[in-house]
């Protein structure tokens, strides 16, 4: 079982930065975790935004590519998302996942089963 708490979302206006945090507990030590950040705006589907995998690999969405960065401070058990340049299009609640298989879109088994409970982030023009 992975415990996972977001904090860091708010209100900023286009071209702001935002840094989300995510910090967990529990886990198992001798298995290796998908970090994930999925986001979802209201009347929409969630959407993976990023992931990180055994501290190297990692993969963004295509609209968040170079604004967005994922990292992971593994002695704080942190996961960030430093956001940049935001777009009113990134306004969404932004939650933080993991699971031991990678997620692929349109398998539902794939899903992380391990969330967040969401941080809100509000982007105005």
């Amino acid at each position: 079982q992975v415990q996972l708490e977001e904090s860091g979302g708010g209100s900023v206006q286009a071209g702001g930065s935002l840094r989300l945090s995510c910090v967990y507990s529990g886990g198992d030590p001798y298995k290796k975790y998908y970090w994930y950040w999925f986001r979802q705006a209201p009347g929409k589907e969630r959407e993976e935004v990023a992931m990180l995998y055994d501290g190297s690999t990692i993969l963004y969405e295509d609209s968040v590519k170079g604004r967005f960065t994922i990292s992971q401070d593994n002695a704080k058990n942190t996961l960030y998302l430093q956001m940049s340049s935001l777009k009113p299009e990134d306004t969404a609640k932004y939650y933080c996942a993991a699971g031991v298989t990678l997620f692929q879109r349109g398998f539902e088994w794939s899903v992380p089963p391990y969330w967040g409970q969401g941080t809100q982030v509000v982007v105005s023009s």
